[in-house]
């Protein structure tokens, strides 16, 4: 029997083991190797503790869109879901916008709305051979729009000028994220503030219980995985892996979820391939959670942020995706900062500042009072999103064609160094099961 050892029990490392036990489970013997405590990476979550009881927070904003039947009867299978209709808002010096804002701009004034209309009515940007993602969001939405909003927002969740990344992400299927909406419905939306839902999803999934992992608890249960395991070294050419913890694994396949640039190193490869390593680029992000002692402080699931002085692009409220992410008669928010070499936290500024930072936003931006505050945490997770700059691709198709070479088997986001949500990730787990 073959050994299959895998690293990282997030949900494309359970994915995989849990594939090739079903399809192959008289040929090989499969063990996940998980640094941390317990499984779930970048899908996992955390309590926080408060006088009314515990509040639970997912690592990020995680909601399954899938269309795909296979992967929602999976989920469903392990965690019966809520069923939310997508319903956000956006948040623009002061005001409340309907998202996406580009067909929802009745709050504005009317001097703002005028000049985004008629820069989007006689929008000339070129619509083809585009390169950048500030060429594409200008073919979409014309100059003006495009630096109110969109710019504003990349330089906060991407963490680089529009014009730095390539369109590749966009142009690749993931444009089907931003809408486009026709004439008819830009000038509708900035005469009105009735209009229809135009999100992508007609709805988002979440489990019930036990955080967003609990889509894939049963599959993490079933699989052998040896946690507080933390991989120091990978002998390639006599397949052993070396953990931090003294224990050497000798294995036939190797399948790696972790961040595609960081495997170089662990397998001292040669220099070019440590160069490319080190031009992969992602964004690390600082989740600051609050528990409320009320039950409708969050109004909606989640709300984007425009403004640059206010330092989290994104908020999201556990309690709303689930009652039970919350104590009986309390609710929650969990708002994010995206940074990295390109744009770094302030060397001044820690873990309080950070949430003094958000708690005086949240108050000025009429949310919550000081004292509705019960639970607080701040902390900070490495790899948030690849982030799409120039030789990206040159850069990654190195590393993996060099692993491949070493018959070393990349999944997930970071292990394929792709745009990939929850769905896509657990489908690279089962994809490689199909390939061994």
């Amino acid at each position: 029997m073959k050994r299959v050892a895998i690293i990282g029990a997030g949900i494309s490392g359970i994915s995989a083991a849990y594939h090739i036990q079903e399809q192959h489970k008289e040929k090989y013997k499969c063990i996940v190797f998980e640094k941390d405590s317990t499984y779930g990476g970048l899908c996992g979550g955390f309590y926080v503790d408060s006088s009314r009881g515990k509040f639970w927070f997912d690592n990020c904003v995680h909601l399954s869109f899938t269309s795909n039947e296979y992967v929602k009867q999976v989920f469903e299978s392990n965690s019966k879901p809520f069923i939310h209709i997508p319903n956000m808002n956006n948040y623009y010096k002061g005001l409340w916008i309907k998202h996406p804002a580009q067909n929802n701009l009745y709050p504005l004034d009317v001097q703002t709305k005028v000049n985004i209309l008629k820069d989007m009515i006689n929008n000339h940007n070129k619509k083809d051979d585009l390169h950048t993602f500030q060429d594409w969001l200008k073919a979409q939405y014309g100059d003006c729009f495009t630096a109110t909003f969109p710019s504003k927002y990349t330089r906060k969740y991407w963490t680089l000028e529009a014009n730095e990344l390539t369109c590749d992400w966009v142009s690749s299927g993931a444009g089907n994220r931003l809408y486009t909406p026709n004439l008819d419905e830009i000038l509708y939306g900035a005469m009105s503030d009735i209009t229809p839902n135009t999100y992508y999803a007609k709805e988002q999934r979440y489990p019930q219980k036990g955080g967003y992992r609990s889509f894939f608890s049963k599959l993490a249960n079933s699989v052998d995985i040896k946690y507080n395991h933390n991989l120091t070294n990978i002998d390639a050419k006599n397949k052993i892996l070396y953990f931090d913890n003294h224990m050497q694994y000798h294995y036939d396949i190797l399948i790696s979820s972790l961040p595609l640039n960081l495997m170089p190193s662990l397998l001292n490869a040669p220099r070019d391939i440590l160069d490319s390593a080190s031009k992969l680029e992602a964004t690390s992000v600082a989740i600051i959670s609050l528990g409320f002692n009320k039950d409708n402080i969050a109004k909606k699931l989640w709300f984007y942020v425009y403004d640059e002085d206010i330092l989290f692009a994104r908020v999201y409220s556990p309690s709303k995706k689930s009652i039970y992410n919350a104590p009986n008669g309390c609710s929650s928010l969990q708002a994010e900062v995206y940074f990295s070499r390109f744009k770094p936290l302030d060397s001044m500024i820690d873990k309080n500042e950070l949430l003094n930072h958000t708690i005086d936003s949240f108050v000025r931006m009429g949310i919550c009072a000081y004292d509705d505050i019960i639970a607080s945490d701040v902390r900070i997770i490495k790899y948030g999103n690849v982030i799409f700059n120039k030789d990206i691709h040159k850069n990654k198709n190195e590393i993996l064609n060099y692993l491949k070479l070493l018959e070393i088997h990349s999944i997930g986001r970071f292990g394929k160094w792709e745009y990939l949500w929850s769905d896509e990730s657990f489908l690279s787990g089962k994809e490689v099961a199909l390939k061994i």
